[in-house]
């Protein structure tokens, strides 16, 4: 998380600084029109910016997973950019639109307009689209900021959200040619200049590429399920399947399933360690909203089943002694996949401590549990809510004393993981270097 923070605010500051460096008008200005107009100009850059780096975080680029820790985090990141472009976008707007609204309620006087400058062929070109650009973008905006928010708020069923978010394809290639109009013609030739045109190049390209089509294009693969069950106890399917060309997975990791082109893709963590010569990979999917709870009655054996990936980097790679794994609810599944490498690798150097806490008990489930457990040297700490009470950090130190040489691996709840890692930062455990947690929300 401490990386995605540098990322967003570094992003945000690098163009801020190179803007203050290139523009002549700071020292000069000294009306307030002037000063609007410097606001325009920043706020503009700012949120294409953050557009053009959350549509290249858009295409899932294998290269950045390494650096950013995992596609989960770099869909955070995502998001983050996503909200700071509505917000610097909203600066824009009201900068643009005020003022003229407060001359036109005779609240303020228009500027004087001085003689014109010089212009050269291509910027006097510019200048004559300035009405249609202005235009264009102010609509392109109305529909991003409505885009934006609908992939916020996540009652809206993901079908929904699937099928709009790819419509911030078009807004973006719509406000990329208002920014090149209206971007102030003598920074062009600066640093910034050059920046803002590498960043429209790249997040032009990535809209092109995601209305085509292309999003995770070569990483996908056709297989077909093999096999269902469903868990009733804890309104959990089972799904395995069958997928010759998969390139392999670690345990921890995640793939896109798509078994309706109509629903789209969906992410699940792999509940399976990778076996070549064997190539099932099985998913556990908890009933957690519409399309989840239907999967139950639409899928069937022999149904094709696309995947795309692996992704992710909670990959339970690390050299400390010691790891300390939990799983909350249906947060138990990369663990399986985990338990199920480690039964064909019993010589693991590592000593593990597993804690799996659930409110819903589905005693087939835990049988299941048990006897993945047992074929391996790690020990389970199984606490159901209303028989064990709540798991805690205090009672994970009490069970593991050794704990300072262990790193942490969580899949689960978000408030339940935020309150672990403040427990443990209090008492100096280095929870940026060994707290490991799968920031599974994709939205």
């Amino acid at each position: 998380m401490r990386r995605l923070k540098w990322v967003l605010w570094s992003s945000l500051l690098l163009l801020a600084l190179l803007w203050l460096l290139t523009e002549p008008g700071l020292r000069e200005t000294q009306s307030f029109f002037g000063w609007r107009n410097l606001l325009v100009q920043l706020s503009g850059i700012l949120a294409m910016g953050c557009m053009s780096l959350a549509m290249l975080l858009a295409l899932r680029p294998q290269w950045l997973e390494s650096w950013l820790d995992g596609l989960d985090k770099m869909y955070r990141l995502h998001k983050w950019l996503g909200v700071a472009a509505l917000v610097t976008g909203i600066v824009h707007w009201l900068a643009a639109k005020g003022p003229k609204w407060a001359v036109g309620w005779g609240w303020l006087t228009p500027p004087e307009k001085g003689a014109a400058a010089l212009q050269q062929p291509l910027e006097a070109f510019f200048h004559s689209q300035r009405g249609t650009a202005e235009s264009l973008g102010e609509w392109a905006f109305y529909a991003a900021a409505i885009l934006i928010v609908l992939a916020l708020i996540k009652r809206i069923p993901y079908r929904l959200f699937h099928q709009t978010h790819r419509l911030l394809a078009i807004t973006y290639l719509v406000l990329a040619v208002h920014s090149v109009v209206l971007f102030k013609f003598s920074y062009w030739s600066s640093a910034l200049g050059g920046l803002t045109a590498l960043l429209l190049i790249v997040g032009c390209w990535a809209a092109v590429a995601s209305l085509l089509g292309g999003i995770g294009r070569q990483r996908k693969v056709v297989g077909s399920i093999t096999g269902l069950h469903y868990f009733t106890d804890v309104k959990s399917l089972e799904v395995q399947a069958r997928v010759p060309d998969w390139p392999g997975h670690q345990p921890g990791q995640f793939a896109f399933a798509t078994s309706s082109a109509r629903e789209g893709a969906h992410p699940y963590t792999i509940a399976s360690a990778w076996q070549p010569e064997d190539p099932l990979i099985t998913f556990v999917v908890k009933e957690l909203g519409d399309h989840t709870a239907e999967l139950r009655d639409k899928l069937r054996v022999d149904q094709p089943l696309t995947l795309e990936g692996p992704y992710g980097r909670f990959t339970f790679d690390d050299t400390r002694p010691r790891q300390i794994w939990i799983g909350g609810g249906i947060g138990i599944t990369p663990f399986l996949a985990r338990l199920k490498q480690l039964a064909s690798q019993p010589d693991s150097p590592q000593s593990i401590d597993f804690f799996h806490t659930t409110a819903e008990v589905d005693e087939q489930a835990l049988a299941r549990l048990a006897e993945d457990v047992d074929n391996t040297q790690v020990r389970l700490h199984l606490l159901i809510d209303a028989r064990d009470g709540y798991l805690s950090a205090e009672r994970i130190r009490a069970a593991v004393p050794e704990w300072r040489e262990a790193s942490i691996w969580f899949c689960g709840p978000s408030g339940f993981a935020k309150a672990l890692r403040q427990d443990f930062e209090a008492l100096g455990f280095p929870v940026h270097r060994h707290f490991h947690q799968e920031l599974f929300d994709m939205r």
